[in-house]
């Protein structure tokens, strides 16, 4: 009686995504060593270590206590976690670090002794849980989508979104907006709304892209954009994508070393701990350099290939689980995942602009460690429940 119900609470338990995060884990361990080794000296080497390894087991802890709450209870509680983590957000603009508002040029840190956390971190779970209990009641209210119900459908998205986008941009944190903006492309394209807005709305999107892009690159249009709040800052990282031989600012130092450390290690790389080019803060937003450097092409391909692998497992956990809640909240925990590893692999090789995004599970660092397990505590809370109707679900919450 014991082990069959061993077998069956095991079985709760998506181990294949445990797996994926676990070797994530020990490669982001493996990069902090490397990079402490080679750029603070051997004495802090232990220390920066230890430090990761405290962070992924509260990421551990995390992941437990969050997939204990089933869809009902998420479904109560996302009011109430997303008011929480506007208020932090609001309270990081009174209680920022200032050493890392010198350094970066933003209001986005809180700061108690050698303790930083970055409140935004946490707010993308909570956005994401709010949203997918936004777009679940509203569908559930209105099963025949027309063209009225769905603008209203994005009417009350954007309308949860933009408190958080005010604040971020108060903040003066571009790229996080960026991540929230990705979140909510991937949650109004599988809402169910109309490809005859989301059509429009898309070459909109792409229009404006591009308008800004060609306007970073002209005198003209950069004054135009610095009058709309650009910083100095933003404008550098432009310019180190365009120019990243150019040595003049340190971002563009930064860009040029870690595509020279990429591009050291070639096909297979120098081998585990061998570093011949220096790369500024390769420890967090360069770490795919470390990667790159030791174990050339074939080790940064087998690193998004796991990437992707633990992608499709929080896919697959999605159909077996038939909640559209849950799917919803799948759907902004990906998306949030998955932009973060392009944005970061794509601006250490110079395919993107650099805005200081973490390579998720890797980078060095606990807010975005702590942000992503809370993510992936939601996807295993699907598995471990799995709650299996919507329409009574929604029925009983409200």
């Amino acid at each position: 009686m014991f082990q069959r119900l061993q077998v069956k609470n095991d079985n709760r338990i998506d181990w294949r995504i445990i797996f994926c995060v676990l070797l994530l884990a020990l490669i982001g361990i493996g990069s902090s060593y490397v990079a402490a080794y080679h750029d603070t000296g051997t004495v802090s080497v232990l220390k920066a270590v230890i430090s990761q390894i405290i962070w992924y087991a509260i990421g551990a802890i995390t992941i437990v206590i969050v997939m204990q709450f089933d869809s009902e209870q998420l479904w109560k509680i996302a009011p109430y976690i997303y008011g929480f983590g506007l208020f932090l957000l609001l309270a990081v603009l009174f209680l920022y670090s200032r050493a890392y508002f010198i350094q970066t040029g933003a209001k986005s840190w809180f700061a108690l002794g050698p303790f930083t956390f970055q409140p935004s971190e946490v707010m993308k779970p909570a956005y994401i849980l709010m949203e997918a209990r936004i777009i679940a009641q509203h569908n559930a209210e209105y099963p025949h989508h027309t063209l009225r119900n769905d603008w209203n459908l994005i009417g009350k998205m954007f309308l949860w979104t933009l408190p958080v986008i005010v604040l971020l941009k108060l903040q003066n944190d571009f790229g996080t907006t960026i991540v929230f903006i990705a979140i909510l492309g991937g949650l109004l394209i599988v809402s169910g709304i109309s490809w005859k807005i989301l059509g429009p709305g898309l070459l909109v999107f792409f229009g404006i892209s591009g308008a800004a892009i060609a306007m970073v690159v002209t005198s003209g249009g950069r004054s135009i954009l610095s009058s709309l709040g650009f910083q100095t800052y933003q404008f550098a990282r432009i310019d180190s994508w365009l120019h990243p031989s150019s040595d003049s600012g340190n971002t563009a130092f930064q860009l040029w070393r870690s595509m020279q450390a990429i591009g050291s290690g070639g096909l297979t790389g120098s081998g585990f701990n061998v570093s011949h080019v220096y790369v500024p803060v390769r420890e967090s937003d360069m770490v795919f350099s470390v990667m790159g450097e030791n174990f050339g092409f074939i080790g940064g391909t087998m690193l998004i290939l796991l990437y992707f692998l633990l992608i499709y497992n929080m896919i697959k956990v999605t159909f077996e689980t038939k909640n559209v809640f849950y799917a919803y909240i799948s759907t902004g925990v990906i998306m949030m995942i998955l932009f973060h590893v392009v944005e970061n692999i794509g601006m250490s090789i110079d395919l993107i602009p650099m805005t200081g995004i973490p390579l998720p599970f890797i980078s060095q660092g606990g807010s975005a460690l702590i942000g992503n397990m809370i993510g992936i505590g939601l996807i295993m809370s699907m598995q471990y429940h799995n709650k299996s109707s919507m329409f009574s679900t929604i029925k009983n919450f409200s």
